[in-house]
């Protein structure tokens, strides 16, 4: 079934929502490390949502060719990666920070890259953009962005 733009719109938004809620819990936890993972100071389910993204993101290969995130994004996302074809690829430390980003003649979200990435990269089938699995791999890459000035648009590390 396709989704229709307004759809698309609605559940983008919706999901930016979580990645907004996600920024200002972990703005106000302080001493949060790149991952965010161990503060217990996060909310429960906002914490439980970066351990299962965390989780996706060093495990699943989302029916592809054998790669994780992990296998192009180094250390969780934290340093510098390269891909496959060895491209250079930035950290994600402040991926969330830098979305939405122009692409195009369009506005390219965090999740449209996430879904580029899996089908690009790993050749798998992305997570849906309202599914669990999307919101907790947004959650844990907008954890790794804590502390980084929200720049739409803008360079990644």
């Amino acid at each position: 079934m396709a989704i229709t733009v307004n759809e698309r719109t609605s559940i983008t938004l919706r999901t930016a929502a979580v990645a907004a809620v996600a920024l200002l819990a972990l703005a106000g936890c302080g001493g949060v490390k790149s991952t965010a993972v161990s503060n217990g100071a996060l909310p429960e389910t906002l914490r439980q949502a970066v351990h299962r993204g965390k989780d996706l993101f060093y495990h699943p290969t989302f029916g592809g060719n054998g790669r994780t995130c992990e296998t192009c994004h180094s250390a969780g996302g934290t340093t510098a990666g390269r891909a496959p074809n060895g491209m250079k690829l930035p950290s994600l430390m402040n991926a969330a920070a830098i979305f939405p980003r122009v692409h195009g003649n369009g506005v390219w979200t965090l999740q449209d890259q996430l879904t580029h990435c899996v089908k690009a990269g790993l050749r798998g089938t992305p997570p849906a953009y309202d599914s669990n699995a999307m919101r907790d791999l947004v959650a844990y890459i907008t954890s790794l962005a804590q502390g980084k000035p929200i720049d739409m648009g803008g360079t990644p590390f």
